[in-house]
């Protein structure tokens, strides 16, 4: 079940209150609701621009995607590793990263960091109140030529 977070728009407001009987800037007119994964989508495409990051999730995270990714409507995985928890106006990340060899992982984490605070925040208008990264593994630059053999030695993709 997906949660959603409804927000009432007070802007323009100095006392926080709602217009009252319908008059007032159109803009403050309703609420809108923030649904957890859209949030989630927008901090795990935030995290992926950064160039040192090679994928996020963990091992059996990233195993389940690439089987997910196979089946036909399965999905694009691109809340993979991310985590979230999203209030009435604030909101927490959590990532797994897989980062490249030879990249200052403290660096990484921060680029990282920003990219996210700074996309949530803009698209959705929350708080990003922390985002909490786990780097669980380093990508080798001689793994992927491994992985394309094991590919090639297969019968079926």
């Amino acid at each position: 079940m997906t949660e959603t977070t409804q927000r009432r728009n007070t802007a323009g407001r100095q006392d926080g209150a709602t217009s009252q009987g319908g008059k007032g800037d159109p803009g403050t007119r309703g609420s809108t609701a923030i649904a957890d994964t859209v949030v989630a989508k927008i901090a795990g495409m935030a995290a992926r621009e950064i160039p040192e990051v090679h994928n996020l999730g963990g091992g059996m995270t990233r195993a389940f995607g690439a089987v997910r990714q196979r089946v036909p409507g399965g999905g694009s995985g691109v809340t993979q590793g991310v985590k979230v928890e999203v209030g009435e106006r604030q909101a927490a990340v959590d990532l797994d990263v897989v980062v490249e060899y030879g990249a200052a992982i403290a660096d990484t984490a921060a680029d990282v960091r920003t990219n996210v605070v700074n996309a949530v925040e803009r698209m959705t208008g929350l708080e990003v109140v922390e985002v909490n990264i786990a780097v669980d593994d380093v990508h080798l630059p001689d793994e992927e030529e491994d992985e394309s053999e094991q590919q090639e030695g297969r019968r079926v993709a």
